[in-house]
């Protein structure tokens, strides 16, 4: 991959994108250098026209941008980085400097924290709790929250009802992230039946 940087005075666009939802997080602006520095260190840094100089996003707030992929465009003068956000992007505290929640909506959201919580150990997370007591456990609970559900779609009180739905998709979540497979691939499988 080689970006162009003698186009545009030595910088090109770089959209942030977030790699779960494909929410767009923000743009920035890297020259060669503050390219290279983000390939070798798979964090994002931009080249700041302000402060002329480099600028690794999250160097003072702590919310960096992790790459998980980048790609170039078709003119070889702007890159699309899919990242892995920690914490808000936009230094007004949202999640998107273009002040939209997210692409995907909440559950792309949940399945995040689920994943965060896991993999960062939260000792007193029921999450990670149920995750760490192995397959069996989770398959189980999902079958209780299945048969739970069936339970109360027979019945007429709707936030019963309602809330056990929840519970078999929490922890339908939790069994995607045991067995290595994410909402979005489940969602392709749905998009390709829609046909």
């Amino acid at each position: 991959m080689k970006p162009n940087f003698n186009k545009s005075n030595g910088l090109i666009p770089v959209i942030i994108q977030d790699e779960v939802s494909l929410q767009v997080l923000m743009l920035g602006y890297m020259n060669e250098e503050a390219f290279e520095k983000t390939v070798i260190e798979q964090k994002v840094t931009f080249f700041s026209r302000s402060k002329n100089r480099l600028w690794t996003k999250g160097e003072t707030s702590g919310n960096f941008l992790w790459v998980k992929d980048i790609r170039l465009d078709c003119d070889d003068d702007t890159l699309l980085i899919l990242a892995q956000a920690e914490g808000p992007t936009c230094h007004k505290g949202t999640v998107s400097c273009f002040r939209t929640e997210t692409a995907k909506g909440f559950l792309y959201q949940l399945e995040q924290t689920i994943h965060q919580r896991i993999d960062q150990d939260v000792k007193n997370s029921y999450t990670n709790q149920l995750y760490k007591r192995g397959i069996n456990k989770i398959v189980q609970k999902v079958g209780e929250e299945a048969v739970e559900l069936v339970i109360e779609a027979k019945d007429d009180n709707a936030e019963l009802f309602k809330n056990e739905a929840a519970d078999l998709l929490y922890h339908y979540l939790i069994l995607l992230k045991a067995k290595g497979f994410s909402l979005a691939e489940i969602e392709s499988i749905l998009k390709k039946r829609e046909k």
